[in-house]
């Protein structure tokens, strides 16, 4: 016992060292703050937009939505009611009505393609549907994680992404069904994932406060990023693919970047006392979408760090938030059962 304890004391010490090391190397890069840095850049002023569509159709609280990368005018949207609905967002009619088995759903994602969606949530399975079938028919259910899916994303027809409340995130074969990858770290449930737009890495945020960079072909953890006091529940990646914000139940928002492996803003109003539950990015990045508790999206400068507008309407808990591909509105879900679309 005592040759173990003095192994484990002399391992902790090593590991201090190390993080000690780490330190140093990212104060050696951090010459500047991102608020001096873009000073001379010009505000962007008062963002403000209006409301262009309320989507109803829901019945009970919608957890997830997700834009088509395939097609800019559709969306797909998960309530518990026990439906996914993908819409026409130009005249709010709905295209398709998926029924699932399971009506606790927490997670919804559109293949790249447009042919696809998945979804999973309590029932710790991610399911798979094939839309352009006359009626949706379930193509796959991937079940092996142990906790429930709190987020899924296609690679493409026959990869898809998965994380869990089990910790891990997962990279499964659509074709057999089976796990390709699983990617183990975090010491917390997994909530949100982001892939790149290369889609060769992807980021992971979690209960730990961690925020993990992974490359899907190896299958390990290339970075860690800290900061957060809380739960991390919404994550998203830059269009450079360099950068990446998260949004956590401390009420703010980060900005790491991953060349220089550290956090470079903090978005955070000390009167907006409410948990950031989901995020969205401008095309161009400037503006962070941001859903909190306190029942509103506000909108951030990402390179001022200052809040620039807020979009209100929403009667209880926005639960997701998302900007489609030709970057020209944002969609807003909430647990009120309405979709809101604004530009």
């Amino acid at each position: 016992m005592a040759a173990e304890k003095a192994e484990i004391d002399a391992l902790k010490k090593e590991c201090d060292g190390l993080r000690a090391k780490i330190e140093a190397a990212r104060k050696a890069v951090n010459d500047t703050t991102m608020t001096a840095a873009a000073s001379s850049v010009a505000s962007v002023g008062r963002v403000q937009l209006k409301q262009r569509k309320n989507l109803k159709g829901h019945l009970a609280k919608i957890y997830a939505m997700h834009w088509s990368a395939a097609d800019s005018r559709q969306m797909v949207s998960a309530s518990q009611d026990g439906k996914l609905l993908v819409w026409d967002t130009f005249t709010g009619n709905k295209l398709v009505a998926v029924p699932l088995k399971s009506a606790w759903v927490m997670s919804v994602a559109f293949a790249p393609s447009g042919n696809l969606v998945a979804s999973g949530g309590l029932d710790n399975i991610c399911t798979v549907y094939n839309i352009k079938a006359a009626s949706p028919k379930t193509l796959r259910e991937l079940d092996a994680h142990t906790g429930y899916l709190s987020c899924c994303r296609f690679l493409s027809d026959t990869e898809i992404l998965t994380a869990s409340g089990d910790t891990t995130c997962c990279l499964w074969d659509l074709e057999t069904g089976k796990q390709k990858v699983i990617f183990t770290n975090h010491i917390g449930d997994c909530m949100s994932l982001a892939l790149s737009p290369d889609m060769n890495t992807f980021i992971s945020g979690a209960c730990d406060s961690l925020a993990k960079l992974w490359d899907v072909r190896e299958g390990t953890c290339k970075q860690t990023f800290s900061g957060h006091t809380s739960d991390i529940n919404a994550i998203a990646f830059f269009h450079s693919g360099n950068v990446i914000i998260t949004g956590s139940d401390d009420c703010s928002c980060k900005m790491y970047d991953l060349r220089s492996d550290q956090e470079v803003n903090n978005y955070q109003d000390t009167s907006l006392n409410a948990g950031v539950t989901s995020l969205a990015l401008s095309n161009s990045g400037r503006l962070i979408f941001a859903g909190y508790d306190d029942f509103n999206c506000h909108i951030w400068d990402s390179l001022k760090g200052e809040k620039v507008g807020v979009l209100s309407g929403h009667d209880n808990r926005v639960s997701c938030t998302g900007v489609p591909d030709d970057g020209m509105g944002v969609c807003t879900g909430s647990w009120d059962s309405f979709l809101k679309l604004w530009n």
